[in-house]
């Protein structure tokens, strides 16, 4: 009874350490896709900026080239429709790279969050499994304790007892005086 006792003791630490590394896997390969993502997000972000100040920049260029064709009108009758328009889709062409770059902005803001959030649900959990495995391994050290080491501690007060009993059988009762010890002497009068 004791050694299945054992035995299914021993299977179950078995198991809860099988688990504990597993869980330990996942939460590394959590750990390692936050980074990645985390790296991706970063390396597209000074790009996105990038982009947008050169957006603004050629807005306000396109602006300015616009303002002084319109003060040389006079001057220049004849080409003024044609660099308005080019100014337009300029201006039209930079806009909609502002629009796509704040898009791209909005995308890379959102996907930031999804992942912040799901990392830390991920962690939440996995904490609550370390716990209940911790726990788990503790009632299973406490069972193996009480389970195993109570019944050797009484296995082991039983053979001392039936040694002592053999012993004082096979001396045959009292000892003689011939057998007594230097301190029986002293009580042998």
């Amino acid at each position: 009874m004791n050694d299945l006792l054992l035995a299914v003791l021993t299977f179950f630490v078995f198991l809860s350490a099988i688990a504990m590394c597993i869980q330990a896997a996942i939460l590394v390969g959590i750990f390692k896709r936050t980074k990645v993502l985390e790296q991706q997000v970063t390396s597209v972000l000074p790009q996105v900026r990038s982009i947008l100040s050169k957006a603004e920049a050629t807005l306000d260029e396109n602006r300015k080239s616009i303002s002084d064709i319109s003060t040389r009108t006079s001057e220049i009758t004849g080409k003024i429709s044609d660099l308005l328009t080019k100014a337009n889709e300029i201006a039209a062409n930079a806009n909609l790279v502002v629009e796509s770059g704040k898009a791209q902005m909005a995308k890379l803001d959102g996907v930031i969050s999804d992942a912040t959030s799901r990392a830390r649900v991920q962690l939440e959990r996995t904490e609550m499994v370390v716990e209940d495995t911790v726990g788990r391994v503790n009632q299973t050290v406490t069972a193996v304790h009480n389970g195993v080491l109570r019944p050797v501690r009484e296995i082991q007060g039983l053979t001392v007892g039936v040694r002592a009993a053999l012993q004082h059988y096979m001396r045959g009762g009292r000892p003689t005086v011939a057998d007594a010890t230097h301190d029986d002497e002293m009580f042998i009068g």
